[in-house]
């Protein structure tokens, strides 16, 4: 059994409040009395009451964050690498780090306000952000600590982390263009997440820039799951004219997009393109390699992290918003036309 502060006391011949504040590392123990006291805690094994010093500066010394999703998407390559980086530079501070999932709506909005009413985290991370988030604007109302990775569309000045998605498409389109692709397809995610509009705006912008277009009957909304990629792609393959290049807005579709193509006959590649975003660990190692933009999704993950910790500690941040700029990865699910 470890020690407890009495032991300590007693081997040390200072009181229990004085051991306690010296552990506590309080400025009015002297550094003599607390190198002593440190010293015998160690010698007796002692381990600290972690929950009663939490309860004691009222801090859980906790993050949450809860996956906006419809159901148990840990098997989500993109959220385990942002959870890996979040969690780490928890660990590294100290900090836990409470996960759940919730679907988007009145029951979301319940868990963060019981979690915040009763302290059961010190701050929030969030992901997936919302052209109007109820989330942001109830922690900004509230005042609790948050740092998101995303902007949403109304002017509520919060710290984030975000990825210049609209660069991110340009750079997809430019590619495609320049191998001679004219009739460009776009699998997009649910209109209600900001980075849709980013995306879709991206790859418009670009089009237009060649005097090309993006016909509505060309963009198609999915899920952000391969399952809706799959789906997503099969009713373009039904259409009279198909595409010759098919942009997903992200890894996930435009892997299950290529199993639709693949189960059609044709050759991705050679018949059609495919491009993703997010360049998840998966997408290096499909068949054929996809073409993808970058994001550092594990670095965004720390990032965000170590930025609410600084918040909860009382420190500035600075800056408090960061835009990453985006790098295309070109591998071999987009060749030239006819080719």
């Amino acid at each position: 059994m470890s020690a407890t502060l009495k032991e300590i006391a007693q081997r040390t011949g200072r009181s229990i409040t004085t051991v306690s504040r010296a552990l506590a590392d309080y400025d009015d123990v002297s550094p003599e009395t607390k190198s002593l006291v440190r010293r015998v805690a160690g010698e007796l094994g002692y381990t600290p009451n972690l929950l009663a010093q939490r309860l004691q500066k009222r801090r859980s010394d906790t993050i949450g964050l809860i996956l906006p999703t419809f159901g148990p998407r840990f098997a989500d390559p993109f959220f385990s690498e942002f959870l890996a980086g979040v969690g780490n530079m928890a660990a590294e501070h100290g900090y836990d780090l409470l996960v759940s999932t919730q679907a988007p709506g009145d029951r979301e909005m319940q868990v963060y306000r019981q979690k915040v009413q009763s302290r059961q985290v010190d701050g929030f991370v969030i992901v997936r952000t919302r052209r109007q988030d109820t989330r942001i604007s109830y922690l900004e109302e509230t005042g609790f600590p948050f740092v998101a990775f995303g902007r949403t569309e109304n002017d509520l000045n919060f710290p984030f982390v975000d990825v210049d998605s609209i660069q991110g498409m340009r750079l997809i389109a430019e590619h495609l263009i320049g191998l001679g692709h004219c009739r460009l397809a776009c699998l997009a995610p649910p209109s209600d997440l900001l980075f849709a509009e980013q995306r879709l705006n991206g790859l418009r912008q670009a089009l237009t820039d060649h005097g090309l277009a993006l016909p509505e009957a060309l963009v198609v909304l999915g899920d952000l799951t391969q399952k809706g990629g799959y789906q997503a792609a099969a009713r373009l393959l039904d259409s009279s004219q198909l595409p010759t290049a098919v942009v997903a807005c992200n890894d996930l579709m435009a892997l299950g997009a290529m199993s639709a193509i693949q189960e059609r006959g044709l050759v991705i590649g050679r018949d059609i393109a495919v491009t993703g975003f997010d360049d998840i660990p998966m997408a290096e190692h499909s068949h054929p390699p996809l073409t993808t933009v970058h994001q550092p999704i594990y670095r965004i993950g720390k990032m965000v992290c170590e930025m609410l910790i600084q918040l909860i500690q009382g420190e500035d941040l600075s800056p408090s918003q960061v835009i990453l700029e985006p790098a295309l990865v070109v591998r071999q699910s987009c060749g030239s036309v006819g080719h």
